[in-house]
C-alpha cells in the first residue's frame, strides 16, 4: 500500500516535470515553425560565431544520460533497495529530480550540468520503484525495458522513413491528448486528498487496462516530438548546449514510457 502511494505520488511529479518540458518545445517549435523566422530564433539566442547543436552530439549526450540512469538504477536497487531508508529515498529522489528538472525547463543554458544531475536522482529513484514491482511480478522489469527500447526504435524508425510526420495537426493532437492525461492525474491527486479514489481507470479491470494502454500510446508518440525538436534544433543552429536540452527531453519521455509500460503490465499480471 505504501509503495503504491509513493508510486502515484511520484507519477503527480513527473507528469508535471513532462507537461512543463513539452509546453517548452511546444513553444519553440511554434516559432521555428515560421519560414519568416531566422536560424538564431530557435531559442531567443544568437548562436553567431558558437559551436551548434548537431544531432549526433544529442545522441551522444542521450547515450550518456542513459548510462547515468543505468548505473544509478542499477545502485540502488543492488544496493539501497533493502536499506532502512529506501522509502525515503522513493519519495525524496522525484522532487529532487523535478527541481533539475525546473532548472534544465527556464534555465537551458545550464543543461549540461542539470541534465546529468536529473539523471542521477531519477536513476536512483527508477531503481527503486523497479526494486518493488520485480518483487510483487518477477520478471516484469525486463519486460519493461525491452517494451520500451522496443517503442523507441520503432518509432525512430518509422520517423527516418517518413511513415509518421511531426505535422502541426500532429503535435497539435498529442499536446491536447497529454494535457488531458496531466488533467486526469491531477484531479486524481486533488481527489485523493479527500479520500476519494477513481477505481476504473486507475484499477486493473477492462477500462483501467484501456486507459493505461492510451496513455502508453500517447508517451509513445511524444518521442516523435521530441524527435523532431532535435531535428529542428540542427536545422535552426541553437545552441551547443541545446544537444543536452534534447536528451533531457528524450530521458523525460522514455521514463515516463517506461513507468507506464510498467504499470499496464503491472495491471495484466494481476489479473492471472
Amino acid at each position: 500500500m505504501i509503495i503504491k502511494l509513493f508510486f502515484k505520488f511520484s507519477k503527480k511529479i513527473y507528469i508535471l516535470t513532462f507537461i512543463l518540458k513539452l509546453n517548452n518545445i511546444w513553444a519553440i517549435n511554434m516559432r521555428t515553425s515560421n519560414p519568416a523566422l531566422s536560424n538564431d530564433t530557435f531559442t531567443g539566442f544568437n548562436t553567431y560565431g558558437q559551436n551548434q547543436m548537431t544531432i549526433n552530439g544529442t545522441v551522444n549526450n542521450t547515450i550518456i544520460s542513459l548510462g547515468i540512469v543505468s548505473i544509478c538504477a542499477y545502485f540502488s536497487w543492488d544496493v539501497l533497495f533493502f536499506s532502512s531508508y529506501s522509502g525515503i529515498l522513493m519519495l525524496i529522489t522525484p522532487i529532487l529530480g523535478f527541481v533539475m528538472a525546473l532548472a534544465t525547463i527556464f534555465k537551458k543554458e545550464w543543461a549540461p550540468a542539470t541534465v546529468p544531475i536529473y539523471c542521477i536522482f531519477e536513476g536512483l529513484f527508477l531503481g527503486l520503484i523497479s526494486g518493488f514491482f520485480e518483487l510483487m511480478y518477477p520478471g516484469i522489469i525486463f519486460q519493461a525495458v525491452i517494451a520500451t527500447f522496443g517503442v523507441l526504435f520503432s518509432l525512430l524508425f518509422a520517423y527516418k522513413s517518413k511513415l509518421i510526420r511531426a505535422t502541426e495537426n500532429f503535435k497539435l493532437g498529442i499536446v491536447a491528448a497529454t494535457g488531458g492525461i496531466a488533467l486526469v492525474y491531477i484531479v486524481s491527486l486533488l481527489l485523493g486528498l479527500f479520500g476519494i479514489p477513481i477505481p476504473l481507470i486507475f484499477g486493473s479491470g477492462p477500462v483501467g487496462i484501456i486507459f493505461s494502454l492510451f496513455v502508453v500510446i500517447i508517451a509513445a508518440l511524444n518521442l516523435v516530438l521530441d524527435f523532431d525538436f532535435i531535428e529542428q534544433g540542427e536545422k535552426y543552429g541553437a545552441p551547443k548546449y541545446m544537444e543536452w536540452y534534447g536528451a533531457f527531453g528524450l530521458m523525460v519521455t522514455l521514463i515516463w514510457l517506461y513507468l507506464e509500460i510498467l504499470k499496464l503490465l503491472a495491471k495484466l499480471r494481476s489479473r492471472n
